[in-house]
């Protein structure tokens, strides 16, 4: 994830998610890495409020962040924490970074010693909905009221992109997170490899069935995905499925509505997807490939189309071929009774940043990161992992490559028709290993028909819906 999710992300989220390449842990693990409430209070005293303080951040006390050590690298929170120290210039400021991000800090948060700020995604992302259920999240409410850092007539929360804001809300209360990257998930491809084909992007699926069995001739698999973390299929499958059915089918998936995946757009897509193993238009072997393994075989040109999100292009980068033309777009339509409009797509926050409630300095965790929504911390974000922030700008007077170009040409295209499924964060454990892994991922190798697939994730989904355990979120 990476972005988002994984275990949860990445982010995606998926957050997402910019995996690390670790398993996948139990939903029971995670929860046990959120319930406990032992150490005490022991936070820094108040520092005083001023211009350039407006968070009343302790100028003397120690900082300290931990990085997910993804799709995005670390490199961009290490710059914007040498701005932190320029601020403040006698705090110390101590910086980690890891892939296992649940099982470096459960036990941290276990003692009631966590870091002040976290970027909580990969493979081992912390769930969320547990987090908050369990109170063990400080309320970012302040730092989105402070004066931004480039303009003091203006709040953070008015600097940042749309729904980003409620993307950190859970039952629409305080916000818990601040989704750093903005993410634009869809099907990626080569813009030459589709040249090389004479073709160009399918907007229905027959199109798309076309220009597969078109590849097929050439040697060339149509798909490929991560299947080792067939959560990835959301990316453009969520968004298909809006399309062919509105919105409102994903609110209900969302809000764990009884009968809510047996809804015939969903249906339509997963006979869809289905379609493609049938057909043979899926790389022979995608189940066992990591998200690695499946962006470099398409860089090979293996395969046409990988579903993914946008710190793919930063990720993918050692692999890329200089005359690739990365590009992302919008699923391919099923047919003309679709109740959206071609161009419907998944874009949301990423990289969900958080503060624990019992960090030692969360006035600086916060100040972290009302510096890093500054313009300059964010374009040198976008300059050096290839994704846009969650700051509502950040792009003026750079060079893009050619995938966030074609990122920002998608999310310009879609317009209102963006959507951004919540199962994500709000439910971790049901998306990842139940809806992904035991659902889609077997599916999609030929162990599941369609029709097995949704009673499968109904029947996961209604276990969620009825588990006393789980906080349950709606939309508002």
């Amino acid at each position: 994830m990476g972005s988002t999710s994984d275990y949860g992300r990445r982010d995606l989220i998926r957050r997402a998610a910019a995996l690390g390449l670790i398993a996948v842990p139990s939903m029971g693990a995670l929860s046990a890495c959120a319930s406990g409430d032992s150490g005490s209070d022991n936070k820094v005293a108040k520092g005083r409020k001023s211009k350039d303080n407006p968070l009343g951040v302790n100028e003397s006390a120690a900082l300290e962040v931990v990085i997910f050590d993804g799709g995005f690298g670390e490199e961009y929170a290490k710059d914007a924490e040498d701005l932190y120290r320029k601020a403040f210039p006698r705090a110390k400021v101590e910086h980690a970074a890891t892939q296992k991000i649940q099982s470096v800090l459960q036990p941290r948060f276990n003692g009631g010693t966590p870091p002040d700020l976290i970027d909580n995604s990969g493979a081992e992302q912390m769930d969320m909905g547990v987090l908050v259920g369990k109170n063990q999240l400080t309320d970012l409410t302040p730092l989105l009221d402070a004066p931004s850092l480039d303009d003091p007539a203006k709040k953070v929360r008015d600097t940042l992109r749309p729904g980003v804001v409620e993307m950190g809300q859970f039952d629409g209360k305080p916000v818990w997170i601040l989704y750093y990257a903005y993410t634009v998930y869809g099907v990626w491809y080569s813009r030459t490899a589709l040249d090389k084909l004479d073709a160009e992007y399918p907007e229905t699926w027959d199109a798309m069935l076309a220009v597969c069995a078109k590849a097929k001739k050439k040697g060339i698999a149509g798909w490929t995905y991560a299947g080792k973390y067939p959560y990835y299929l959301p990316f453009s499958l969520y968004p298909f499925i809006a399309k062919i059915g509105g919105r409102e089918v994903l609110d209900a998936i969302d809000n764990l509505e009884p009968g809510a995946w047996k809804h015939p757009a969903v249906k339509a897509a997963f006979e869809a997807y289905y379609e493609l193993y049938q057909k043979g238009y899926v790389l022979r072997g995608t189940p066992g490939l990591d998200h690695i393994q499946s962006q470099t075989a398409w860089n090979e040109g293996k395969a046409l189309f990988l579903p993914n999100g946008s710190w793919v292009e930063n990720e993918a980068s050692k692999t890329t071929p200089k005359d690739f033309e990365m590009r992302v777009a919008a699923p391919s339509g099923l047919d003309s009774s679709d109740k959206m409009p071609f161009g419907t797509i998944w874009a949301s926050g990423g990289e969900p940043f958080i503060v624990p409630a019992k960090a030692k300095n969360p006035d600086g965790g916060m100040e972290q990161l009302r510096i890093m929504l500054g313009e300059a911390s964010s374009k040198n974000f976008t300059q050096q992992v290839s994704s846009l922030t969650s700051f509502n700008g950040g792009t003026d007077g750079l060079t893009l490559p050619p995938g966030l170009t074609s990122a920002i040409a998608a999310l310009e295209k879609a317009g209102d028709n963006v959507v951004n499924p919540r199962i994500q964060d709000w439910y971790v454990a049901l998306e990842k290993e139940k809806i992904g892994v035991a659902g889609l991922g077997e599916m999609m190798a030929g162990r599941l028909t369609p029709a097995e697939a949704v009673k499968k994730i109904q029947g996961f989904a209604d276990a969620a819906a009825k588990d006393s355990s789980i906080k349950h979120y709606k939309h508002q």
